[in-house]
């Protein structure tokens, strides 16, 4: 087991070390992406720092994300309570309009009311997030066993200690799992974000396809892709250790 505990990184490490080279330095990479356009256009994008781009696309996910989880957490707690339980079909279809409703056009509606810039694209990411995190929140506490409930009944516990103590960890590691799925979904689709001037991977993306240079496209592509596939390992190994044993 412990020889083979190194090997369980490589899926962390490997994305990392790529992505801090494409980050910090990406003119090392000319070479490979020089094939790709003609003599006299550029290979490697310059507009701005790939490391500057890469906090903004970060922020504008976390943020966004942040904000969908307590919303997402919040109303996954009230409709599992004996209060807010008629409220469930209620919520299930509030966080699925979020899902179905294209990114692109919450931009397209957002932007006459917030204007251009980062707003707008965290609108959109928040909404387009609710709805994996409210399902498992949902799920999650739905499937604590009527069990362990009745055993911390009977220990005394309140209902909000039950909730704090017992439930809320037992289903923390699904309510991590619909984190994952959110964030990984995200860092997408904030690509489009740069459409409305929003700072980003999707500015390079987007100079690219406007210059047909497809150095640039793969070059905010791969990016994209080793961020995704980075926050998927971490969270992936962040819901095992929170998984009971067994």
């Amino acid at each position: 087991m412990s020889s083979r505990h190194p090997l369980r990184w490589l899926g962390v490490a490997i994305p990392l070390l790529l992505l801090l080279i494409m980050t910090l330095k990406m003119p090392w990479l000319e070479p490979l992406f020089r094939p790709l356009v003609d003599e006299r256009a550029p290979a490697i994008y310059a507009r701005d720092s790939f490391l500057n781009l890469l906090l903004w696309h970060l922020a504008a996910v976390f943020i966004a994300i942040f904000g969908a989880t307590l919303v997402a957490l919040g109303g996954g707690i009230l409709v599992t309570r004996a209060a807010g339980r008629e409220f469930l079909p209620l919520a299930r279809a509030i966080a699925n309009l979020g899902q179905t409703f294209p990114p692109v056009a919450v931009l397209a509606l957002a932007v006459p009311a917030l204007g251009f810039g980062l707003t707008p694209t965290l609108v959109a990411l928040f909404l387009y997030g609710m709805l994996p995190i409210y399902e498992n929140t949902v799920t999650g506490l739905q499937q604590v066993p009527a069990s362990v409930r009745e055993a911390a009944r009977g220990m005394g516990m309140s209902p909000r200690q039950q909730l704090w103590s017992v439930e809320l960890p037992l289903a923390l590691p699904m309510i991590i799992a619909g984190i994952r799925i959110s964030l990984v979904i995200s860092i997408g689709t904030a690509t489009i974000g740069s459409t409305v001037a929003a700072k980003g991977f999707g500015e390079v993306i987007i100079a690219g396809l406007l210059t047909d240079n497809m150095a640039f496209v793969l070059q905010g592509g791969i990016m994209v892709a080793l961020v995704a596939i980075l926050i998927d390992a971490l969270f992936q190994r962040l819901e095992r250790r929170l998984s009971p044993p067994g």
